[in-house]
């Protein structure tokens, strides 16, 4: 690192980096553009070391397709689907509730509802399907869907079912402990034809950005990020993490961002497109982490990286997302989740302690026991009361699951 000569304008942006506040626009293009990546990762992983410790956590968690059905035609999505004749377009309660009951069998505290965006809009079959229920929409029937497996099962709800209004935030409130959008990128530029988010009306940016704007004023806690190798630039990354900062400053609401490479399938629009090296992946991590500031939660999935995973503590991330002991990942189902034991082994020996949390972080539970601290006094609640119990039932004594592994 010695021999390393860093261009003065990255050199004094690692600096104020490590300050864990965040960086100005300008520093993190000079970081993205001309910072050696082992001192760019250096300094991500010491903002994070000195704001959220030793500790990398996880959420254990079954996996709902409540439908694959969506309006939307990405170039790399192969989770959306068109109706199929002898297929239903969506999963019943009794499936749904089915499903959840093998994940809680299995220790899982999570229910992760995933689905396509606003199917009843384009496709009669999901309009008839929904009807026969007595729902409108998708969204109605999402919430009725995380009603269920609340009460019947006591797995915490969490949602990423798209583009969202107030109207379906303020319900999916009722029995959603978190929910989930990801902004993947703040360029307009990739919906023009033959880029990725052509003919999908539902990746607008400022559509989703206005749904994470909405949640915020509402204060539910948020999960949301960017995918990275879609096409965008280097410019373009940094401008999607710049807007989620500048709405979770407004709101406090964002508990986590992800950092998701675009990974290639055989039967999607984007087969032949370039996937992002690992290098770009942890460069892309450590800059995000040194925009957003050693408090946010950052986080990438350990399937995308195959065996390489632990690499992604070197970039700055504290937490590995969702793993499922029961479902596949139904985003990226050629990717199986890693072990629990296998990962808590091996952030052992990059150094840390696996710790098992829930949907929503011990910081924005809102307790008194986990908000001793000046920042939080006038923080508001994130978990509406009616949840309340459902979720203290769960947590530890310090806000990470209960009874989580002997390790920890």
């Amino acid at each position: 690192m010695s021999d390393v000569v860093i261009p003065f304008r990255a050199d004094a942006a690692l600096e104020r980096g490590l300050e864990g506040r965040g960086v100005s626009r300008e520093d993190a293009l000079s970081l993205m553009d001309q910072a050696p990546l082992a001192a760019l990762l250096q300094s991500a992983a010491a903002v994070r070391d000195r704001f959220k410790g030793s500790s990398v956590s996880y959420s254990r968690k079954v996996f709902i397709p409540l439908t694959h059905l969506c309006r939307d035609y990405c170039g790399y999505c192969t989770f959306r689907a068109d109706p199929q004749s002898g297929v239903r377009p969506y999963m019943t309660p009794y499936e749904v509730l089915a499903v959840a009951e093998a994940g809680r069998r299995a220790g899982c505290k999570e229910a992760l509802f995933s689905l396509g965006d606003q199917p009843e809009r384009v496709f009669p079959e999901a309009k008839e399907f929904l009807q026969t229920l007595g729902f409108d929409t998708t969204l109605e029937y999402l919430a009725a869907m995380s009603e269920l497996v609340l009460t019947k099962t006591g797995l915490l709800p969490h949602s990423n079912p798209g583009v969202m209004g107030e109207k379906d935030l303020r319900r999916l409130r009722e029995t959603n402990v978190s929910v989930g959008l990801m902004l993947e990128s703040a360029s307009p530029r990739l919906g023009r034809p033959g880029g990725a988010h052509w003919k999908a009306p539902d990746k607008v940016p400022s559509l989703r950005l206005r749904t994470i704007e909405t949640a915020g004023q509402l204060s539910m806690a948020f999960t949301t990020g960017i995918l990275i190798g879609i096409g965008e630039t280097p410019e373009e990354r940094v401008d999607a993490l710049l807007a989620i900062r500048a709405v979770h400053e407004k709101h406090g609401h964002v508990q986590e961002v992800i950092v998701q490479p675009f990974r290639v399938k055989p039967d999607i629009r984007m087969a032949l497109a370039p996937e992002p090296s690992n290098n770009d992946l942890l460069r892309t991590i450590a800059v995000a982490r040194l925009i957003l500031g050693g408090r946010m939660n950052i986080q990438s999935p350990p399937n995308l990286l195959s065996e390489d995973y632990p690499d992604l503590l070197k970039a700055g991330i504290n937490d590995w997302g969702g793993i499922s002991p029961v479902t596949k990942d139904f985003i990226n189902p050629e990717a199986a989740w890693p072990q629990v034991s296998t990962l808590a082994a091996k952030t052992a020996s990059a150094g840390f302690v696996l710790r098992e949390r829930l949907a929503i972080y011990p910081e924005f539970t809102s307790w008194p026991e986990f908000t001793s601290g000046p920042e939080f006094t006038s923080r508001p609640e994130f978990v509406n009361e009616r949840l309340q119990p459902y979720v203290r039932k769960l947590q530890g004594g310090d806000g990470y699951a209960q009874g989580e592994c002997d390790q920890c």
